[in-house]
């Protein structure tokens, strides 16, 4: 029992990162993928599961001998035009998804509770910015820890539905590949929701979040690293990585086996993949699919404004963290208002962003494919990381990541074009 407590505690970024990665529009893409395509996707969540941890975990080493963000290292590393560029993309991303995720909460909460959704989208809205600038961030930390419980709904939920296990088995082993736009589409949003960009810039700067809450408040004091911080930061990241695959899973099995099974294969969100779980898996499934997309929602939405604020305070050169007051970061906490603003916005201004949540997966997929290549020549640079260049092994891992998406995108675009 005294292992099991102490795992737990040494759990911080790599964990939250994992769950954040099952947002709302995660959980959508997901949705969509189980009704649309059966259980033909689920070997890509043990494919990509290896992945996610190696590319997370290049971002946390990076971070972790460096002792900045990986933002600021690509601005010094980059041309400054395409550093530029690059941010730039990742906050517009984020604040799509940013304000599609609080629209999926409230919709979800509208199911559970007879209150216009508008009202919750002010509130869901308004209650996160006063945490993000109030609470300090150890308590925001152990606050995002616990919030991860939530996605525990989508496995209970799987077992509810009843799914063929030895078909569901067959499917997580075996590799099975389509040859259609349609298909293909969906593998790059599933892809690109799992490995995606944002993720990438949060983990790094948790990383330097942790080293300044150690009291390591310069960049001298925090570069460089050891042997054991690496392996706890490793069973970190892999659990994290884990954990957010399991999720994605049982998302696509309870989705195909109740919506893709019956026939409705035409849905574009999870609520509407909550609300037809009711006559299909009973009213205590679409209860625990509801409540999952509304505890995530609350652990998604920080992450997303917040590394929204980490790449634009590490790219233009000003002060950042979680751990700083208002007072002495006042542009860091400005942009992550305005993100949650003008998500608030999206909603009440009846942008229908919901419905676009896969196409925004499916663009998350095809950015994340140069970001994760320059990654794993960050990682396996001497001039970046000394000693602690990525192994062959890992380097190999991320190089069939960007194999895997790129090809998925490529294929993708092509069949679109070429259609039989």
């Amino acid at each position: 029992m005294k292992s099991i407590v102490r795992f737990f505690r040494i759990l911080g970024p790599g964990l939250i990162t994992g769950a954040a990665d099952d947002d709302p529009s995660g959980i959508s893409t997901y949705s969509v993928a189980g009704a649309a395509t059966g259980f033909s996707m689920l070997w890509l969540t043990l494919v990509s599961t290896p992945m996610m941890a190696v590319i997370q975990g290049m971002c946390a080493r990076i971070s972790m001998v460096n002792g900045e963000g990986i933002a600021a290292i690509m601005r010094k590393r980059l041309p400054l035009w395409l550093a530029y560029g690059l941010a730039g993309l990742v906050i517009v991303a984020n604040t799509f998804n940013l304000g599609a995720d609080i629209g999926g909460m409230a919709d979800a909460a509208h199911l559970l509770v007879p209150v216009p959704v508008d009202a919750f989208v002010f509130f869901f809205g308004i209650g996160l910015i006063a945490a993000q600038i109030w609470l300090p961030y150890a308590r925001i930390a152990r606050i995002f820890k616990w919030l991860t419980l939530a996605l525990f709904a989508y496995v209970i939920t799987a077992f509810v539905v009843r799914p063929p296990w030895g078909q569901v088995l067959l499917n997580f082993a075996v590799p099975r590949l389509r040859f259609d736009s349609g298909w293909l589409s969906t593998m790059v949003g599933v892809l690109g929701t799992t490995i995606t960009p944002y993720l990438f810039f949060w983990q790094s700067s948790l990383m330097v979040e942790e080293e300044k809450e150690a009291g390591r408040t310069s960049i001298a004091e925090r570069r460089g690293t050891d042997e054991r911080s690496v392996k706890t930061m490793h069973a970190d990241v892999n659990t994290g990585m884990i954990f957010s695959n399991v999720v994605a899973f049982f998302i696509i099995v309870t989705t195909a086996a109740t919506l893709g099974a019956h026939g409705k294969h035409d849905i574009s969100t999870a609520q509407q993949a909550a609300e037809a779980l009711r006559p299909l898996a009973g009213r205590f499934a679409e209860l625990l699919f509801t409540l999952g997309m509304v505890g995530t929602g609350f652990l998604a939405v920080p992450v997303l404004a917040t590394s929204s604020a980490y790449v634009a305070a590490q790219t233009f050169k000003f002060r950042e963290g979680l751990s700083e007051p208002l007072h002495r970061a006042p542009r860091f906490y400005g942009i992550i208002v305005a993100g949650m603003l003008l998500g608030i916005g999206m909603n009440l201004l009846k942008i229908d962003a919901i419905r676009a949540l896969f196409w925004a997966a499916i663009l998350n997929g095809i950015a994340a494919v140069p970001l994760i290549a320059l990654i794993v020549w960050l990682a396996s640079s001497r001039k970046v990381m000394g000693e602690w260049v990525s192994s062959l092994a890992a380097r190999a891992w991320g190089w069939a990541t960007v194999a895997l998406m790129g090809g998925a995108t490529v294929a993708m675009f092509y069949f679109m074009a070429h259609p039989s």
